[in-house]
């Protein structure tokens, strides 16, 4: 096989993995986002005089409820962010991957052929 094809080879599995972790991140983002919500949600339901705790390392430590709808709302637009980062860094990974297996097929092809 040609250098410059094995070249293409080992690039098309790098952008393969890069995919599949930027895949793996999205997704821990997506579920990171919905306990966002869900938090969101059961702090809406909590009066404005109820006891919060938020979460510190290994520690609980007593919060004022609009303190802690801040923090999430920060932290939800943030995430929201990432994962809008890492859709576009899929979408262009998606694309240069088919360009990649399209340089490959007609590289291939030839090499196919009966003779």
């Amino acid at each position: 096989m040609p250098p410059a094809v094995q070249e293409r080879l080992l690039r098309l599995q790098q952008l393969q993995q890069t995919l599949q972790s930027i895949l793996t991140q999205k997704q821990q983002l997506e579920l990171e986002l919905i306990e966002i919500d869900q938090a969101l949600s059961e702090l809406e339901k909590a009066s404005d005089d109820a006891v919060i705790y938020k979460s510190v390392g290994s520690l609980l430590v007593r919060s004022e409820k609009s303190k802690v709808t801040n923090d999430l709302k920060e932290r939800k637009e943030l995430t929201n962010m990432r994962i809008t980062v890492l859709g576009r860094q899929e979408e262009r990974l998606r694309s240069q991957i088919k360009e990649l297996q399209e340089k490959l097929q007609k590289d291939l092809r030839p090499l196919s052929l009966p003779q």
